[in-house]
């Protein structure tokens, strides 16, 4: 029986985990601050830095985190233990660097946002230090399978998801304050209609979308723009009107399910579906100008 599936074992994880998470945000309380800002608080300027000092270093890692484990499954790695252990070091420079970014108290969504990265670095750290320590007892398969249940592992996911979700809200708060045509909340119901979709402006789409992807609670390489374009292309085909389809989510769970979206796909499509559309000045929106 594998070490990671034993019920006790995630018993103790669990626990290892809560002590973890407190140390951290005992550790983080700084960032907290006042809760009371506005949403014309979230300033372009602040979703760029933001960006660069704490959405960046995540991203960085959790392309080096797919990497490692596609190396681990397709077993291109002479050792596994080693690599783990490097992703664990990287994690934690990562964190060291996104900690010390500093982050406005008028814009309480980003300091929600870098909270919830740090602890999702922290927890993907630990998990792939126990992963190394594992590893020479372990197939490479077993090993994948074993890191992605781990207790860690999963919360990890969880914080990584809900900090992108808090980015993409503070980028609809950005827009709206730009254009009063645009709300600066919005909750998207599971029978969101298609022809409902349409009409939304693309930031509201993109908070849609991570809101949809930090409810799956699955890490993905994928931007949740990335997201954004191909149910749009989804739609424009017409592929969802020959297969039926009447909601978004509905959408969402097919392209999601047959791993139809690519890191990229909105670069790509960007000219095509989105040429006049608001987007705050952040690099992953402008892949041209990288």
């Amino acid at each position: 029986m594998l070490v990671f599936a034993v019920g006790a074992f995630f018993y103790g994880v669990k626990i290892g985990s809560d002590k973890t998470e407190a140390r951290l945000v005992e550790n983080t309380k700084h960032l907290s601050g006042n809760k009371s800002g506005i949403a014309a608080a979230y300033q372009q300027q602040d979703l760029v830095s933001f960006y660069h000092t704490v959405f960046l270093p995540y991203r960085e890692f959790q392309n080096e985190w797919f990497t490692v484990i596609h190396k681990l499954s397709a077993n291109q790695l002479n050792d596994g233990s080693s690599a783990l252990k490097e992703l664990s070091s990287t994690a934690k420079q990562n964190y060291d660097d996104a900690e010390h970014a500093v982050v406005p108290k008028s814009s309480p969504l980003l300091e929600s946002a870098q909270l919830q990265l740090l602890k999702s670095l922290k927890m993907f750290s630990e998990a792939a230090q126990r992963g190394a320590g594992s590893a020479k007892d372990m197939k490479a398969a077993d090993l994948v399978k074993a890191l992605v249940k781990d207790a860690y592992y999963l919360q990890a996911v969880k914080f990584a998801m809900g900090g992108q979700q808090d980015y993409y809200t503070a980028m609809l708060k950005w827009s709206a304050s730009v254009n009063p045509n645009i709300p600066d909340n919005y909750e998207a119901s599971a029978e969101l209609s298609i022809q409902q979709w349409k009409s939304l402006p693309l930031t509201l789409k993109n908070k849609i979308l991570a809101d949809q992807l930090n409810a799956r609670k699955s890490l993905m390489p994928f931007y949740p723009q990335d997201l954004t374009s191909r149910v749009d292309q989804f739609i424009l085909s017409g592929q969802a009107n020959a297969m039926k389809m009447k909601t978004v989510d509905a959408i969402v769970d097919l392209l999601v399910s047959t791993e139809a979206v690519r890191s990229g796909d909105f670069g790509d499509s960007k000219a095509q579906l989105y040429p006049k559309e608001l987007l705050p000045q952040l690099p992953f929106f402008y892949p041209e100008k990288e």
